[in-house]
């Protein structure tokens, strides 16, 4: 029996738990700030209409309760909490254990490499094995698209450790895995923490106040000038990957990613993503039944301080210049102060 312990219980952490939950030769235990929520059945549909179905052996708040005797500790967890449930669970790890990470672009592998024994292997996903969604919270989510393949790092692993992990995570996503060659292919992307602030930039960097009569769709309606802004990052990160130890064939820029040539044909690409196209913008309403922009949203408190904010240190570190990137990071951080 493989003992796995969940760390988070959002969107990520209901779909991880129910499909690893339901594998056979497989135990699965839950950390989570609200147990009392949870059932000890999790159940989650992909758009096929499969079912995975699963019990959790142990749900608690306490690292105690779920770490000791596990073989893997997997986190689904938002930038923000990476730090301290790191430093939770260290203390109850056994020797070897496995941990691992599903987003990798929020620092996971900066604060692992500081807090985890050298004896423990670690491991990160370069993107998101899944899509998710939680339709009750503590019983059931929605899986909303797979990925075709997927990468990972690992670290403070030899060569034969790597490839046992590479084929463990393999088997439990059902999905084909590479290894990448370390974890700066893993922790630094231009997914998410570039394409997210591009699109905030340019939809709210004028905004004055003024509530909208609507909310807009955060993908079904990118514009031209987003893909613009999102392709001069691109750049600029890319040259400053020049400088670090990465393969450019393992982070390719978006155009070559999306099979685009101009920026209007990215805009299209972007429209037309089946699984996105029903996710609004991050907008709050207001009491006169107005909406405006939600800066405590995750689009600005994981994006801009957990993910570009790696982004611009190395890019100091490295002497990188991005100019753009600086300029849509400091906009962004300066909202986190509202």
């Amino acid at each position: 029996m493989m003992k796995i312990a969940i760390c988070g219980g959002g969107n990520l952490g209901h779909v991880v738990a129910g499909v690893l939950s339901s594998k056979d030769g497989v135990s699965v235990s839950l950390l989570t700030t609200r147990p009392e929520k949870w059932g000890d059945t999790i159940n989650v549909s992909d758009p096929d209409g499969k079912i995975y179905s699963g019990k959790i052996e142990k749900i608690s708040d306490k690292a105690s309760d779920v770490i000791p005797g596990m073989d893997y500790v997997i986190l689904c967890l938002p930038g923000f909490a990476i730090a301290d449930t790191l430093s939770s669970i260290v203390p109850y790890l056994s020797p070897e254990t496995v941990v691992g990470s599903i987003v990798s672009s929020t620092g996971f592998f900066f604060e692992a490499l500081e807090k985890v024994p050298s004896c423990n292997p670690l491991f990160g996903f370069q993107r998101v094995p899944y899509i998710s969604r939680i339709t009750e919270y503590g019983k059931a989510a929605s899986l909303l698209g797979y990925k075709v393949s997927l990468n990972i790092a690992v670290e403070n692993a030899d060569v034969q450790q790597k490839e046992e992990i590479r084929k463990t995570v393999e088997k439990l996503f059902l999905t084909p895995v590479s290894l990448l060659h370390n974890h700066y292919e893993a922790s630094l992307t231009n997914s998410n923490p570039l394409l997210h602030p591009a699109r905030l930039y340019t939809m709210w960097k004028d905004w004055d106040g003024t509530p909208y009569t609507e909310e807009s769709y955060f993908y079904r309606d990118w514009t031209d000038e987003a893909s613009d802004v999102l392709i001069k990052m691109d750049e600029e990160f890319h040259e400053m990957l020049t400088k670090l130890p990465v393969d450019k064939i393992e982070i390719p820029g978006l155009l070559d990613y999306y099979g685009c040539n101009s920026v209007h044909s990215l805009t299209e690409k972007i429209k037309s993503i089946e699984a996105f196209k029903n996710i609004k913008s991050p907008m709050r309403q207001e009491a006169n039944g107005g909406f405006i922009p939600d800066f405590s949203s995750r689009y600005f408190t994981e994006d801009f301080p957990f993910g570009m904010r790696f982004i611009v240190e190395c890019a100091r570190k490295t002497n990188s210049a991005i100019p753009v990137i600086d300029q849509i990071y400091t906009w962004g951080s300066s909202k986190l102060t509202r």
